[in-house]
């Protein structure tokens, strides 16, 4: 009786360690993933093929409005209603060190997404991903 005791008693100790290890390698890649966000050197080189017109301009911002706009609000502030929500502190596309990326880098982030933003690759066509950044390029100050 004694032995058998002995024996749950180490393996509810084993089992509280390995969850605890589970968990802190869990919260380790939620932040390492949340740390600065940079586009891959090839996606930074990548130029935009559409012109930045009132047509792209539009598109762009129809799409944004209608799966942008609710996390980084309307004037990419991060301030849409379900931000707040996330956790996640939202860039200002109007600042400067936004507005200094790539349309390239811009194009890869919308693309490939990063928790809690989803992918659009699949939802998008490329050009109206292209339209997306044409339009957060107004949105500068």
């Amino acid at each position: 009786m004694k032995i058998e005791t002995t024996i749950l008693n180490r393996a509810k100790k084993y089992f509280v360690l390995a969850s605890a290890f589970i968990f802190f390698l869990t919260v380790l890649s939620f932040v390492t993933q949340q740390g600065p966000w940079k586009a891959p050197a090839s996606a930074d080189q990548k130029k935009n093929p559409l012109a930045s017109n009132e047509q792209s301009i539009a598109a762009g911002r129809t799409l944004f409005m209608k799966d942008c706009a609710t996390c980084h609000g309307k004037k990419g502030k991060g301030d849409g209603p379900s931000a707040a929500a996330l956790g996640v502190d939202f860039t200002d596309f109007a600042s400067a060190s936004f507005q200094g990326q790539s349309d390239g880098a811009l194009f890869w982030k919308i693309s490939e997404g990063r928790k809690p933003m989803p992918s659009f690759k699949k939802q998008y066509q490329e050009q109206q991903i292209w339209q997306v950044v044409n339009f957060i390029r107004t949105l500068k100050k």
